[in-house]
């Protein structure tokens, strides 16, 4: 009788322990177990997936019961407030598209999981969840029941170190190790020195090298064999099939020559191969592993936050020079950039960037606050606990939260590529190996290995990117702080741009600000003052700094109305400021209304408005005389058209000017474009331009000096770079350029290289020694030109 394997696991069923249930057979318990909670939730197409994906269940009774110790709890949760957690878990077992798929369809299985993403390369998991539903340690045992038992080690979270992969290390160790000494071992044969010893010993000098070669083959080139059988595995071939299929056919050639004593074989070779091989990609990887730390840990958020000082005086420092104990002022919509303790006497805190619950908590005075919580309602004080960690405001804005839908097009163009190269290259070595093989074996042997092996299109692949790698480290440096590289790519494409006028073409510096209306006293100018220093708006900004200095008082009932203005309390005083229409002026003469102003009304009485003669950004005439060559520019505006005719004397003559825009309208005039079959790009200052900031297809914020965080958007443009912009899109179009250039400069190499591996003239191992020279050619190519080009006059 054959034998039967599980249904869950795979596992052989030993002999007379099957266990049947619901007409499928079981290993043991614990693998029917798991299967019957999946069907009891309707979880069974789990197994659609793959082929007896799951694992075993282990008796873990008592094993976590460290997790009820709250001290401990908090120092594994990555995130506790209220009742909403969130924890990101170690599962060694995930392997497939099955494991992916049930760990992020927790909640279906356990009541009080709200989310859970896996991060398959890294193995975790991160699930969101509610403590008063669910205890974590409830979780790990929900998880370890269905065969995925988490790995926690409590000195890692303490630590915070993380776990290494060390295993291409180690295969380069041993793939070195085997190739020096093969080498070392064959240098009789190439000589073919003739001396009696050699000679007598030459069977056990070549046993030996075979067993050498073993390890190499086994396991330094395993990653190799895996990859190409989960490509022929999937219908897609990629470039490890040839590199597999040479590598194979030169150890079966090798132990053949040796069995038959016909020769040592090419163990030297493959050994070499292999070695040359591995050290290429640590050398990728080495780069790439650079790129992403630039990524991480440079300052990618423009983003200031007002510290106060020892003086009560305020200044806006850049979020990673604030310290432990410093005072931070957070306005309404800003991000908390720190973990701290709340000196105010209460605080609205949105932490729907962290956990996506949208409904506030409250805080009071002596509260701990977590960064990443977005402060809302009036102005808060608060103390820093911990300095800024950048790493974490780069998890917040790499949030699938916060992802757009980027087409991946240079991926798409490898993808290409290599569904075309593999079947191509593999013609031509089995057409050269059928050449040679009526002429000389061991020409033909060679052949075949060395143009499956200096034909491989690594460097091909890389072109793309490590091209925009270094574009984003390039542009980054010039303050222009892109959320990924794909937006390079998005950037090249635009053919429209759309920019938002207050605080995005006008700057949010002093401007000539003119009072009309009734003679406010010092007690008016103090409460606009304070109800103004917790708003964002730019026209708020403006004003703000341009009123005196006052004492505080406190504000409450703060509420900023999108579009509108904002309306507050200081006791039993009411205080509005806003648009004409919000705050009900009694001004009728329509070429008043027109012009741009806050208008303030207290305690039901009208008092005048502020009028705000806009400044706009130095360079902006001439930026969009140069930007009109390329691109159609259009200006939307949620203020009145009291500056159209200022705006028509700056602007190029085809601009289409529109006015009077609340945030919705913006998104729907940007979604219109795109119906038109349009690439546009908007440029907004990241407050009442969210919406249209993520319609668009690429967004680009504008910062001065405040603390907006817009996760909605692509990139960050501090404000003083503001009249580069058109620099930064032919640099992204320049960065296709020196891609399209990589391209031709990898192909013309492995025309050259093909052409000496067919007629025989290239070894295997000379075909893998130039072969990381050629992935280094191309990153040296493409830092070079990309280098060239951000120094040449593109503006």
């Amino acid at each position: 009788m054959s034998e039967q394997s599980c249904f869950h696991c795979g596992l052989t069923i030993p002999k007379n322990e099957e266990i049947n249930f619901d007409e499928k057979k079981f290993c043991c318990a614990g693998c029917k177990t798991v299967y019957e909670i999946f069907s009891l939730h309707d979880l069974t197409c789990y197994y659609d997936f793959e082929k007896s994906p799951g694992a075993t269940p282990q008796d873990i009774k008592g094993k976590y019961d460290f997790l009820d110790n709250e001290a401990i709890l908090s120092k594994v949760l990555e995130f506790q407030e209220g009742n909403t957690a969130i924890v990101s878990l170690n599962i060694p077992h995930i392997h497939c598209s099955s494991c992916i798929w049930i760990l992020e369809n927790l909640n279906r299985i356990q009541p009080g999981i709200s989310t859970s993403q896996v991060n398959f390369p890294e193995k975790r998991v991160r699930i969101t969840f509610n403590t008063d539903t669910v205890s974590l340690k409830t979780i790990v045992y929900t998880l370890s029941s269905i065969g995925y038992e988490p790995y926690i080690s409590l000195e890692n979270y303490e630590t915070g170190k993380n776990n290494v992969d060390r295993s291409l290390t180690y295969k380069l160790g041993v793939a070195f190790f085997c190739f020096g000494n093969i080498m070392l071992l064959s240098f009789p044969e190439y000589f073919e020195i003739k001396e009696f010893w050699l000679d007598n010993y030459k069977p056990f000098f070549r046993i030996l090298i075979f067993i050498l070669a073993l390890p190499s083959f086994l396991y330094s080139a395993s990653g190799y064999y895996v990859s190409a059988y989960k490509s022929i595995k999937s219908g897609m071939l990629n470039i490890d099939i040839p590199i597999a299929l040479g590598i194979i056919v030169m150890f079966v050639r090798s132990t053949f020559d040796i069995v038959m004593n016909y020769g040592s074989g090419f163990f030297d070779s493959l050994t070499g191969l292999v070695f040359f091989m591995l050290l290429g990609k640590m050398f990728q990887i080495k780069t790439y592993s650079f790129l992403s730390f630039e990524r991480d840990f440079k300052s990618y958020f423009p983003i200031a936050v007002t510290r106060i000082n020892s003086d009560t005086s305020e200044e806006s420092v850049p979020i990673y020079d604030i310290q432990k104990g410093n005072r931070l002022l957070i306005r309404n919509q800003e991000l908390i950039p720190v973990d701290g303790i709340l000196i105010s006497k209460k605080a609205e805190i949105d932490y729907s960037f962290v956990t996506g619950e949208a409904v506030p908590i409250t805080k009071k005075s002596g509260d701990k606050v977590f960064a990443g919580g977005k402060q809302i309602g009036k102005v808060i004080e608060m103390e820093v606990l911990h300095s800024v960690s950048q790493s974490y405001l780069t998890q917040l804005w790499s949030n699938e939260i916060f992802q757009k839908n980027v087409e991946q097009k240079h991926k798409t163009i490898t993808d290409k590529i290599s569904r075309y190269f593999t079947p191509i290259l593999l013609l031509i070595a089995f057409a050269g190996f059928g050449y040679w093989i009526f002429i000389d074996a061991n020409t033909a042997f060679n052949v075949f290995t060395a143009v499956l092996i200096v034909a491989c299109p690594c460097a091909l692949a890389l072109t793309a990117p490590f091209t925009f790698g270094n574009i984003l480290r390039i542009m980054g440096k010039q303050k222009m702080y892109l959320k990924n590289a794909l937006v390079i790519e998005q950037l090249a494409k635009v053919d429209t741009i759309v920019f938002d006028k207050t605080g995005t073409i006008t700057t949010n510096k002093k401007s000539n600000i003119i009072y009309e209306g009734n003679t406010l006293s010092d007690e008016n100018y103090i409460l606009i003052k304070n109800v103004l220093r917790a708003s964002n708006h730019p026209l708020s900004r403006m004003l703000y700094d341009f009123l005196p200095e006052s004492k505080r008082i406190a504000i409450d009932d703060f509420q900023e109305i999108t579009g509108k203005g904002i309306q507050a309390f200081s006791g039993e005083t009411a205080i509005k400021i806003g648009s004409a229409e919000f705050v009900e002026s009694p001004v009728a003469d329509s070429s008043e209304i027109e012009k741009t102003g806050l208008h303030i009304r207290i305690n039901d009485v009208y008092l005048g408005k502020f009028v705000f003669q806009n400044q706009y950004r130095e360079g902006l005439e001439k930026l969009f005389q140069t930007l009109s060559k390329d691109y159609q520019i259009k200006v939307l505006s949620g203020d009145n058209d009291g500056e159209r005719t200022n705006l028509e004397s700056i602007l190029p003559k085809n601009t289409e000017l529109v006015f009077n825009q609340k945030p919705e309208q913006k998104l729907e005039f940007i979604k219109r474009l795109q119906d038109k079959g349009q690439n546009v790009m908007m440029v907004g200052d990241g407050l009442n331009d969210a919406g249209a900031l993520a319609q668009s297809n690429v967004g680009i914020s504008i910062s001065e000096n405040v603390n907006v965080f817009s996760p909605a958007c692509d990139a960050i443009l501090d404000a003083s770079e503001f009249s580069r912009l058109s620099y930064f899109l032919k640099l992204s179009r320049k960065s296709i350029t020196i891609i399209k250039m990589s391209f031709v400069l990898s192909l013309l190499y492995n025309i050259v290289g093909l052409s000496f591996a067919i007629t025989g003239n290239l070894l295997p191992l000379v075909a893998a020694i130039i072969m990381p020279l050629s992935t280094i050619t191309i990153v040296s190519f493409v830092t070079i030109m990309s280098n060239y080009f951000s120094n040449s006059n593109l503006e």
